[in-house]
């Protein structure tokens, strides 16, 4: 074999992780940014963090690592935990050196459910934008909201009638069932696996999936996500999220603008976002019927301009849905899919800030 032989090597290395890791790699940038958002974050980890019994992940370390999941698009915990046990950039990144032990699976998602408690991803994308903000990235006062369905993880085979006794249904791993000629609504039946999962569908004339709706709330200026949260599927769960996130704004005299698609072309959340103090700049939906919007609002050259920023929202959707693998979750129960949608949301903003900062966005 040609050069060393690969089964001898150096007992030693005098090499740190710091000088293994180029100057210009994007995880400094990254992990620069975490170090401010963690400070701000450390009173809330110290209520969760326990010194007694045995020794927990430190949540800083956790968050770290999380972040890393989400940048490489990493599928399972399990595969998080192999990365960091042979990959000398993660492991400088999490804070780990190159003799620690890397963290169980199962103990790994543990603390990480424990982080549930504390309400920590909302909590980090607050202070993610209260760091754009500093920056000058966000509007006070131009908005736009929208929703997206995320698949659940459950499959049809699991939604069955909810006074189905136990056993009744299909047994085996993958049993043969067929749904032709059934009634299957959300009112009769509900999945075994994930029951707060709705049946629902993206659009008019595709299938229907078990899935969450994800909303959020952005920024004209930038794109960034300001607020968001998902909601469980209903007729109306698109337009009622959307109201929250506005009510969660401060009130103030000047008006604020938010922009929105068709769906909400209705009569509900235009009223409603006028009496929060927000003019809302919808599409125009016309078909068949007439719109809820009228001259007056889609005549001032606002709302040209709020109909062309809100598609910066898209690009948020698009991020989240590949590289954060949102678009088949991989977490079951409202509660953990709401942590883990927020809390991609705010690493979404923090990989925009950087990409702004880099184009001079922040001169």
């Amino acid at each position: 074999m040609r050069g060393a032989d690969i089964r001898t090597g150096s007992l030693f290395s005098y090499v740190s992780l710091e000088d293994r890791i180029p100057q210009d790699h994007p995880l400094r940038d990254y992990r620069r940014f975490l170090d401010g958002i963690l400070r701000e974050l450390s009173p809330r980890f110290d209520e969760i963090y326990s010194t007694e019994g045995r020794r927990s992940i430190p949540p800083e370390q956790l968050l770290r690592a999380l972040v890393l999941q989400l940048l490489y698009s990493i599928r399972s915990e399990r595969q998080l935990m192999e990365q960091i046990e042979y990959n000398l950039l993660f492991r400088w990144f999490v804070g780990l050196g190159i003799d620690d032990a890397v963290w169980v699976p199962t103990t790994f998602s543990k603390n990480r459910d424990r982080l549930l408690e504390g309400d920590v991803a909302r909590a980090f994308l607050a202070a993610v934008v209260a760091e754009a903000k500093d920056r000058d990235l966000v509007s006070d006062d131009h908005f736009t909201v929208d929703g997206t369905l995320m698949e659940a993880w459950a499959s049809q085979k699991s939604f069955r009638p909810k006074d189905e006794p136990p056993g009744d249904g299909p047994q085996g791993r993958n049993p043969q069932v067929d749904f032709r000629k059934q009634k299957r609504s959300n009112e009769t039946h509900e999945s075994k696996t994930d029951p707060d999962a709705r049946l629902a569908r993206k659009a008019q004339g595709q299938g229907s999936i078990l899935g969450y709706q994800g909303n959020v709330l952005v920024e004209n200026r930038h794109g960034l996500v300001v607020d968001a949260e998902v909601a469980i599927v209903t007729g109306t769960s698109e337009v009622d999220t959307a109201l929250a996130m506005l009510d969660r704004f401060p009130r103030r005299e000047r008006r604020r603008t938010v922009g929105a698609d068709k769906l909400y072309d209705q009569e509900r959340f235009v009223e409603e976002a006028r009496a929060r103090n927000f003019t809302p700049h919808v599409a125009q939906n016309t078909t068949n019927r007439r719109s809820r919007i009228d001259g007056r609002t889609t005549t001032h050259p606002g709302y040209a301009v709020s109909q062309r920023r809100r598609k910066l929202v898209e690009q948020g959707f698009g991020w989240d849905k590949t590289v954060g693998l949102l678009d088949k979750l991989r977490h079951r129960g409202h509660e953990k899919v709401d942590w883990i949608f927020v809390f991609a949301v705010g690493v979404y903003d923090m990989i925009r800030i950087r990409t702004l900062e880099r184009a001079g966005a922040c001169a």
